[in-house]
Parts: C-alpha cells; sequence; structure tokens
C-alpha cells in the first residue's frame, strides 16, 4: 500500500514560514509541488462551527486536531490532522494556509484512524438506521464477522435557563457486519441467535470467561464472534 506523509512537515514548516512574507511563498511553492492529491482530499468546502449556544461540542472525544491517517482510492494518507465531527458525520482536517477546518468529502474516504487507537471505515447499505448517515462506524474487530460501533451525537434542549439553550448528547450501537449485512446487537438473545448459535454454548463459553451481557455489552458480543469464527463451520450468514 502506498503511503504518503504529508500534513505533519507541513504544519510545521508553516508554523516556521509564517514568520514572514517570503518565507510563506516558499511554504506555498512547497506546499502545491508537495500535495498532489490534496485538492482530491479536501473538496467538501469549509467546516461549519457549532453555535456559540451550544453546550459541548460534536467531535468524537477531542475538540482537538489529533494526528491520525487516511485511506483514500488505496492510497494511505499519514500524519494527517483529523476531527470526526460525530453529529453530522463528517471528517474534518486543517488547512495550513488559510487556517481553516475543511471538511474531507465523505464518499472519498475509505478509512480513517485517529490517534493510533480508532479505526473507522465507511460502509454501505443500513440505510434505515437514523444514524447511518455517512456510513462511518468504528471497526471494533475485522475478522469475517466484524464488529462496528455507530458513534453519535444527537442535540436536546437544555433545561436550566442561561448561555446555552443546547447540548449535544453522545451515544453508540453496535453492530454485527458480514458480507454487506448489519445486524443490530440490542439485546443478549437477538446477538446469539444472529450467529446461529444456541442459548447453551453461548451461556457456557461466558460463563467460563466470566462476561455477562448487562455489565460488559461491548466485551460479550466481541467474544460472541469470536466463538462464532473459532467454531470451524463455514459463515453463510446472519440467522433473522
Amino acid at each position: 500500500m502506498l503511503k504518503i506523509y504529508f500534513f505533519t512537515p507541513f504544519l510545521l514548516i508553516f508554523i516556521w514560514a509564517a514568520e514572514s512574507s517570503a518565507q510563506s511563498n516558499s511554504f506555498l511553492a512547497l506546499y502545491k509541488e508537495q500535495l498532489p492529491y490534496f485538492q482530491e482530499l479536501i473538496t467538501g468546502g469549509q467546516y461549519e462551527e457549532a453555535p456559540l449556544n451550544y453546550e459541548g461540542h460534536p467531535f468524537f472525544q477531542t475538540r482537538v486536531f489529533e494526528e491520525g491517517y487516511l485511506l483514500i482510492n488505496g492510497i494511505k494518507y499519514t500524519g494527517v490532522p483529523l476531527l470526526f465531527d460525530e453529529n453530522a458525520d463528517d471528517l474534518v482536517t486543517f488547512h495550513p494556509i488559510y487556517k481553516q477546518k475543511i471538511l474531507i468529502k465523505p464518499e472519498k474516504v475509505e478509512e480513517f484512524q485517529l490517534n493510533g487507537d480508532f479505526l473507522f471505515r465507511r460502509f454501505q447499505g443500513n440505510k434505515s438506521y437514523p444514524h447511518h448517515n455517512n456510513g462511518f462506524y468504528e471497526v471494533l474487530k475485522d475478522g469475517e464477522i466484524k464488529v462496528l460501533q455507530k458513534h453519535y451525537k444527537d442535540t436536546k434542549p437544555t433545561k436550566e435557563i442561561g448561555k446555552y439553550t443546547y447540548k449535544f448528547i453522545e451515544d453508540s450501537e453496535y453492530f454485527y457486519w458480514n458480507d454487506g449485512d448489519f445486524v443490530p446487537i440490542r439485546k443478549k438473545k437477538q446477538a446469539i441467535q444472529s450467529l446461529g448459535l444456541s442459548k447453551k454454548e453461548a451461556k457456557r463459553y461466558m460463563k467460563e470467561r466470566n462476561i455477562y451481557f448487562a455489565l460488559e455489552r461491548e466485551k460479550y458480543i466481541l467474544e460472541l464472534a469470536e466463538l462464532r469464527e473459532g467454531k470451524g463451520e463455514a459463515f453463510n450468514g446472519f440467522t433473522k
């Protein structure tokens, strides 16, 4: 896979270059020369900030840019400053010349990673799910049966009278995915049945590992997928 390292050194160069117009002009030339793919990345337009009367922020974990990578057309761009807007399901980067937050067109993004730990991928389908939007899901397990988590933020009016009239509320849901099919996992029974497992074998497996759905939902969902893949039998799709 081709890797292109571009944002981190260019941001450092930009800080240095801003000290004089001559240096800025030199940086601009270098910028144009070194980033032939840049226009393809940022053609989503300028990012619109949340209103000042909204409490909190719409981003995943932090409102501060984190270094990550993008995979676009099979090309891996590393050292990219990224923010993930969970409310709009949009990916945002920073333009080092105009010092603006810029949207990245979601249809161009295959996957991205934030802070070296959180892998997101764009999935087609699941249109009936109200929070699907641009289709970005965190990949928790990347096997034949994938475990996905959809992070999203909604807004709701605040009850108190004051500076803020709305606030961001964060939530998420889990899905199994296989060969284009999504299964939302909301109940233990549903998770077991969707993978074609019996209640008895799932109970025995989880009891040996001291994992309980009500206490550790994410861990339970992940282990259940491991159980199904470890059976050594062909998986022919989810049981509806």
